[in-house]
């Protein structure tokens, strides 16, 4: 991410929690005495975790900011061997095809509820996780862990258009100028089936989790229909893109749209009145995990106040955590993108049955060829 003046922000908001050292470019230090937990556990000194992330998901010290990892690795003594994808997708063959062993990974919503089913995450031991206590109760007992045992949300979120006010006439408020030939050549379309096929079932009426194989049919020739005009199907790519003014609009988290305008002040946002994806990402400890208890640290860690809110200055995602919530310092408090006070009509995803699964895969397979 690209994070110039968030930075800033977070460099005048939080001066007093960490530490400024050294000349030149300017690092940023933990300030250890402001951690809520023990993070001295000796007999996990030495070890290493394996941490599987969503690209541009963790405040990385890039501009001046907190790095996380590093600040983890420099209190625990544990070693992270931290990797990246791009969708749940991914991550989750990479997983299934048991090529790769993880401590702690964070999906989204419907793929938890997807990975619960296939017995490929572990309950977690919330005695090892007293932080979680900062998780609101809006972000508990949801629907793809309503026992709240084997996930801690770590953001949230909604999809929304993001358009460049030089290239886009007027305010769109549908998803159907992702299909308007005026932009052809200059629309980004979802790298990824779950929320590329949720756009246009939103434009189509449909339930995104529909059962029904000619609806799913319908968006598939929807997303076929739309090809001539896309430019590229992307994921972190949208960045460049939309900052630099290489396309006029793309489908894209709210969270990240907030990254992008700091760059590209021409950028607009809105959320299309047909309705949207809400989600939230949490993190997990998957069934084959080889270091629990200090993939267990880590999510404690990452629960820290100081650590949340460097993380929620840093992403620009909706915050679970109620500490950064009722910090003066959080930037993003009441941010229309992020907490609109208008209602906006959304839809979770939910995990899909194998059936519905395979003709997805398929179909989206389809689209990538047609």
């Amino acid at each position: 991410m690209k994070k110039w003046l968030s930075a800033v922000l977070v460099l005048a908001l939080l001066a007093g929690i960490f530490a400024m050292s050294g000349c030149g470019a300017e690092s940023v230090t933990l300030d250890t005495s402001k951690l809520v937990g023990n993070y001295d556990v000796p007999e996990l000194r030495g070890t290493e975790i394996n941490v599987y992330n969503w690209g541009e998901y963790v405040s990385d010290g890039a501009e001046g900011t907190l790095d996380v990892i590093t600040a983890f690795e420099e209190v625990t003594g544990i070693t992270v061997n931290y990797t990246m994808y791009d969708s749940n997708e991914d991550m989750y063959a990479k997983l299934k095809s048991g090529g790769a062993s993880y401590d702690v990974v964070i999906p989204s919503d419907y793929m938890i509820a997807r990975m619960i089913a296939e017995d490929m995450l572990q309950p977690l031991d919330f005695a090892n996780i007293p932080n979680y206590s900062y998780i609101a109760d809006d972000f508990k007992d949801l629907y793809f862990d309503p026992e709240n045992a084997y996930s801690v949300p770590y953001t949230g979120g909604m999809v929304g258009l993001i358009y460049n006010t030089t290239m886009v006439e007027g305010t769109p408020d549908s998803w159907s100028v992702m299909w308007d030939e005026a932009y052809a050549g200059n629309i980004l379309m979802f790298n990824n089936p779950r929320d590329a096929f949720g756009i246009a079932q939103f434009l189509l009426g449909q339930s995104v989790n529909t059962t029904d194989a000619s609806e799913w049919g319908a968006a598939a020739d929807k997303l076929i229909e739309q090809k001539p005009v896309v430019q590229s199907y992307v994921m972190d790519e949208v960045f460049d893109k939309m900052e630099s003014g290489e396309a006029a609009i793309a489908a894209y988290y709210g969270g990240d749209y907030l990254t992008m305008a700091d760059v590209n002040p021409d950028l607009a946002f809105v959320y299309p009145k047909e309705g949207t994806n809400i989600f939230v990402d949490s993190m997990c400890v998957p069934s084959n995990a080889g270091n629990k208890a200090a993939a267990e640290l880590f999510i404690n860690f990452m629960c820290e106040p100081e650590i949340a809110l460097a993380n929620a200055e840093y992403l620009c995602y909706l915050c679970p955590h109620t500490a950064v919530l009722e910090d003066e310092r959080y930037t993003l408090r009441g941010n229309e993108v992020l907490y609109p006070k208008e209602e906006v009509k959304t839809e979770y995803f939910h995990n899909l049955d194998r059936d519905t699964q395979d003709l997805l895969s398929r179909l989206w397979e389809q689209v990538k060829l047609a």
